[in-house]
């Protein structure tokens, strides 16, 4: 069965840092581009950053959060430093093929294996 399970998420105050992992089972990571999607509350589902041909960040994020991947745990990873409350919401991780998902990696409508979400809160 393929499944993706992100981890790592919780309640962080401003300025704080979260380390998000994505392991796949049933399929290997690298062979995938790998897509980090957030969704606030009342708001579309947006593209935070992906590791395909190139890695990419939405400007929100830049300069703040990192991707990775280690694929001797077939798992992607996604470092989250300074962290602010418009940060909040539901991140999900998704692989898309890469061909595909090229230079269009923030829609989502080019992954096809999603994960079920793990929820950030900034706050003070």
């Amino acid at each position: 069965q393929l499944q993706l399970v992100e981890s790592g998420g919780g309640f962080v105050q401003p300025g704080g840092s979260l380390r998000l992992s994505c392991a796949a089972s049933g399929f290997t990571l690298d062979n995938y581009a790998i897509g980090w999607f957030r969704q606030a509350p009342g708001k579309e589902r947006e593209g935070i950053s992906s590791s395909g041909r190139r890695i990419n960040y939405a400007d929100s994020v830049k300069g703040r959060f990192t991707i990775s991947r280690d694929n001797a745990k077939n798992t992607v990873y996604l470092q989250m430093n300074s962290l602010k409350p418009e940060d909040t919401g539901v991140y999900y991780c998704a692989a898309g093929q890469r061909y595909l998902v090229g230079s269009s990696w923030y829609f989502p409508t080019l992954y096809k294996y999603w994960g079920q979400g793990t929820q950030v809160t900034v706050s003070s």
